[in-house]
């Protein structure tokens, strides 16, 4: 499942001079393709992938853009989001084709997924575990009050910033949907990922070595250095 409904308000931002709006951020381009067609590729290409279930904003969803619809078929399948990640998940988990015993869900955001990442995340999940790929900090880590003053430096040793792909026995991530669109767990509907539904209900979750290449397109930088790393790529 690859979750793209957001709108990626912080990519949109205008540039100097009151430049025109960008497009959503997961159909912008990225070395000239479209970021969700780079989000797709490596998981269309991995021979364990089996249906995939693109989670799209509603306009697009019911009208995709050009450049995807010669994609669509049996295997590559839409759906529309919610208005939070959470409810885009569950839509993405509802439109999945009965078979699969294991779900990878990927946000839409990180074009540059590698083969190995995705094989990493399925062995952890073929063994009952949630499996969530992450990488240690580097930076200090500072909690800060409201006014901006630091409370404290936080020890950074057992810290680590998650990535997608995610990925899960299908049972247990159904499992953790329902419990949290049940209202069994309030704390749940604030969940950024889904592992976290899954921690909430004291599920196994383990963490698996990331990739310092998956980056997460949030701003306009993170654009830029995406077209960078692709140049750089390029033959």
């Amino acid at each position: 499942m690859i979750v793209a409904a957001g709108r990626g308000v912080r990519a949109q931002r205008a540039g100097a001079g009151g430049a025109a709006r960008q497009p959503a951020k997961q159909f912008r381009l990225v070395g000239g393709q479209p970021l969700l067609l780079r989000a797709l590729r490596p998981f269309a290409r991995h021979p364990r992938v089996g249906p995939i279930v693109l989670v799209l904003p509603a306009a697009e969803a019911a009208a995709p853009p050009e450049w995807l619809k010669p994609l669509l078929s049996d295997r590559l399948l839409i759906t529309a989001g919610g208005a939070a990640r959470q409810q885009s998940v569950a839509n993405g988990l509802a439109c999945l084709p009965p078979g699969p015993a294991l779900v990878l869900v990927h946000d839409a955001a990180r074009p540059f997924v590698e083969p190995e990442l995705i094989d990493r995340v399925l062995a952890v999940a073929e063994q009952g575990a949630a499996a969530v790929p992450a990488l240690p900090l580097a930076d200090t880590v500072k909690e800060t009050d409201t006014a901006g003053l630091v409370v404290r430096t936080v020890p950074r040793d057992r810290l680590v910033a998650v990535q997608t792909p995610q990925a899960f026995p299908r049972a247990m991530l159904e499992t953790a949907h329902q419990h949290a669109r049940a209202g069994a767990d309030e704390a749940g509907a604030a969940a950024t990922d889904d592992a976290a539904l899954c921690e909430r209900l004291g599920l196994p979750v383990r963490i698996v070595p990331g990739s310092a290449r998956n980056i997460k397109l949030t701003t306009a930088d993170d654009f830029a250095l995406a077209d960078a790393l692709v140049a750089r790529s390029a033959p």
